[in-house]
């Protein structure tokens, strides 16, 4: 079944950015699944073939390192928890070399801290080497550089929902497609019986927020909460955004040939300038603005 809606955006998204999750990436022994990577590597190149650009946001480095390390929880310390992403993230990019180059395609690794987008040269020269690689028909692998982010000195994302945002809103993309472990958003717990799901929110208020109701794992720090913001900003900014399960093996290509599948956020107005976009999510506000009695007056 296709939607009008979903094939008008199909058919604008010349450029697609695709976030993943640990939880579809990894089985539950918190090993990667090449199987799965394989998987999406392919549907990647078939969105190539079909005259598209492609941008991957993937998580999975921590929980390959706890795979590779026989982990079985997530390290609360600082400096195992970087360490185990440096274990993880090389085995991350190996595995999508080898999938994407056996299709003819480069992988790029390309690892973001927050301070990287919030100040503007920089922000400004990463938007200029993703455009670069696209135009190499290169594949850029983004994920936050969890070796040196650090949550005390705001240097990190707090999840890759929220970096794959604001990669989308870099770009300029016009869709961002959030891979998940469920079908989209689900009116209730995707587990009950009676469970719905929602196939497009046009607003995230209250309501739908009460909604997003996460399981708790040791593999990663998104949720469906963290997805709800990440499409807020995006669609605040003018693209749209659809909450999928990454677990079909034709998700991408059942969504940009617009068929009714996962949860559909439209964009809420026209696209932002770009400028207005780093200064709206990205940019860090510095000082503080004091209101004398007579200017409250």
């Amino acid at each position: 079944m296709t939607d009008s809606e979903r094939q008008d955006i199909a058919a604008t998204a010349k450029l697609v950015v695709v976030k993943v999750g640990t939880r579809v990436l990894t089985g539950p022994d918190g090993l990667l699944d090449f199987e799965q990577i394989d998987s999406l590597s392919r549907q990647i190149d078939l969105l190539m073939k079909s005259g598209r650009k492609v941008v991957l946001v993937s998580s999975g480095a921590v929980g390959a390192g706890m795979g590779r390390l026989c982990l079985t929880h997530r390290p609360t310390e600082l400096a195992k928890l970087q360490a185990v992403a440096a274990v993880g993230q090389s085995s991350l990019i190996e595995a999508y070399e080898r999938a994407l180059r056996g299709r003819g395609h480069h992988a790029a690794q390309v690892l973001l801290v927050a301070d990287d987008l919030q100040q503007r040269t920089r922000y400004l020269n990463i938007r200029n080497t993703l455009r670069a690689l696209l135009n190499f028909q290169a594949i850029p692998i983004v994920n936050e550089n969890d070796t040196v982010s650090v949550e005390e000195l705001r240097t990190t994302f707090g999840d890759n929902d929220r970096l794959a945002a604001l990669v989308t809103n870099v770009l300029g993309a016009p869709l961002l497609v959030l891979l998940s472990d469920v079908e989209g958003l689900f009116d209730q717990h995707p587990s009950n019986p009676g469970a719905t799901r929602i196939d497009t929110i046009s607003q995230i208020d209250d309501r739908i927020e009460a909604m997003a109701q996460d399981k708790v794992t040791g593999l990663s720090k998104g949720g469906m909460a963290s997805k709800l913001r990440a499409a807020r900003i995006v669609t605040q900014a003018g693209g749209n955004v659809i909450i999928a399960s990454g677990r079909d093996g034709a998700v991408l290509e059942k969504i940009c040939a617009g068929e009714l599948i996962g949860t559909l956020f439209p964009a809420r107005g026209a696209s932002m300038p770009a400028w207005k976009r780093w200064l709206g999510w990205s940019a860090d506000p510095q000082g503080t603005l004091s209101l004398d009695s007579g200017a409250k007056d």
